[in-house]
């Protein structure tokens, strides 16, 4: 029994790994099981027991590719103290880490009418999850005074739509050159929410 709970697990873990692999070079749509399956070592059965089918394996490895992002942003929030400061390094983490290699693969299947709502839901709810962490800075500043009371959800939809903006020029822009375009987002967006002092002076070096 345990070297049967010891192989089920290898195998997933192989074929999460290839298909990862193979999504990210091919895309969604041009990926197969068949393509998945010759790459793992592992047959059509294996990936439909372990995973009932393409749409769910991908949104299984989207949702862990999510979960890997916030787990970096929790070890780099650590080195921070204020939420000003945490505020900037969450820019410059959503920068380097929006262009994921499944992004373009996501978007195919978010397009794909044959889609299932389902999985295209569970996709756009990924979006929680950095939502949650703008929240949570966003709290501690208010709840610390070092920004004035106001609608924490709101500042929260208008600092993820703007940086969500900002990510769409990393299709086209080096990474490295949209470093000032987001630090002068935070500092602008701190303009309005700032209780008192120079936000300015809060900046950080990433």
């Amino acid at each position: 029994m345990n070297k049967r709970r010891y192989d089920s697990e290898t195998a997933r873990k192989e074929i999460m790994k290839q298909a990862t692999f193979l999504f990210s070079q091919k895309g969604y749509n041009q990926t197969s099981v068949g393509d998945i399956s010759k790459a793992s070592g592992y047959s059509k059965g294996h990936i439909y027991y372990h995973f009932q089918n393409k749409e769910k394996l991908f949104v299984l490895l989207a949702q862990k590719t999510m979960q890997e992002w916030y787990e970096k942003w929790v070890a780099k929030e650590t080195t921070y103290t204020t939420a000003t400061e945490k505020l900037y390094s969450m820019a410059n983490h959503v920068l380097y880490n929006y262009q994921t290699p499944l992004l373009k693969a996501g978007q195919e299947l978010a397009a794909n009418p044959k889609s299932s709502p389902e999985s295209i839901k569970q996709l756009y709810d990924l979006a929680i999850v950095p939502m949650s962490a703008y929240r949570s800075i966003l709290q501690k500043g208010a709840d610390e005074g070092e920004f004035k009371n106001g609608n924490i959800d709101e500042w929260t939809v208008l600092l993820g739509t703007w940086l969500g903006g900002l990510c769409q020029l990393t299709n086209t822009q080096e990474l490295k050159t949209l470093e000032p375009l987001f630090n002068q987002a935070i500092t602008i967006f701190l303009g309005s929410i700032i209780k008192g002092g120079n936000e300015n002076e809060s900046r950080i070096n990433w």
